[in-house]
């Protein structure tokens, strides 16, 4: 099969466990663009926390675009105008908090180039850590957050979230598209939003066939795009339940994961 795009997810899957990308996989992934393969980094991080990892892989001079939000803009990475882009309204954002409070758990969303809370709590931070944008705490989170916002995160340790995630999910379902991107994050984009439905818009786009993409993640967010690509990758670090829904396991993001699955199914 000759593959015309790879689509990747970011953290714990492209990029090692200090943020950076191995010079064995940007070696591989330059040759895949030189053979005229889409690179396409689909990520629950913000736009701003995309954007240098895009010019590092030099998606800009092949054409290509970015997910960022779990799908919920997609972004032509040369132009960086908005292909799509998906909100979830004030309204919406404040019946999230209210929910967040009646559950007993943390909540964050971004407004401009910060992440905004009312508490400061270590998910926050870690979120910071991960995007490089700094965290707001704010009185009032509903007063904070008066125009549209991409999506919300309710935070809470691994234990607790995914017990709520099980109850949110029965109790919103056809309201939201709710997945996990971390053990300790909850998403919520707005419903039939994931990366897997904008990767479909974008492969209509550019004229290139489901049977036609690679797609490789290791997390909960990353299932919709494993399963709709033509053949859907899942990291060896990934849960086990990810692992079961790919048509193949890769190695891990420390040891070369993505280098070895673009070696083999798109430089042979």
């Amino acid at each position: 099969m000759t593959y015309k795009m790879i689509v990747l997810d970011m953290d714990d899957t492209l990029l090692r466990d200090d943020h950076s990308i191995s010079e064995r996989t940007k070696k591989a992934l330059m040759e895949a663009q030189k053979n005229g393969v889409k690179v396409v980094l689909a990520s629950g991080r913000p736009t701003y926390a995309m954007h240098d990892f895009s010019k590092e892989l030099k998606l800009h001079d092949y054409g290509s675009y970015i997910l960022s939000f779990n799908g919920a803009k997609i972004i032509n990475a040369k132009t960086n105008e908005e292909f799509f882009s998906s909100t979830l309204s004030p309204e919406t954002a404040h019946k999230l908090y209210d929910i967040s409070k009646r559950e007993n758990i943390g909540i964050h969303t971004y407004v401009g180039d910060s992440i905004i809370t009312e508490n400061q709590n270590p998910f926050s931070d870690i979120e910071s850590d991960i995007t490089g944008l700094p965290v707001k705490i704010v009185d009032d989170f509903k007063a904070s957050v008066t125009e549209p916002v991409v999506k919300m995160l309710m935070l809470a340790d691994e234990e607790v979230l995914v017990h709520k995630e099980e109850k949110l999910q029965a109790e919103m379902a056809g309201q939201f598209s709710i997945m996990r991107s971390k053990p300790y994050f909850l998403e919520f984009t707005e419903e039939g939003v994931t990366k897997g439905t904008s990767i479909k818009q974008l492969a209509e786009k550019l004229d290139i066939g489901q049977d036609e993409i690679i797609a490789v993640g290791d997390s909960y967010n990353d299932l919709s795009m494993i399963e709709y690509a033509g053949l859907g990758i899942a990291m060896g670090n990934a849960p086990q339940d990810i692992k079961d829904a790919a048509d193949y396991v890769a190695d891990t993001n420390m040891n070369d994961g993505v280098a070895k699955v673009v070696e083999e199914f798109l430089l042979k």
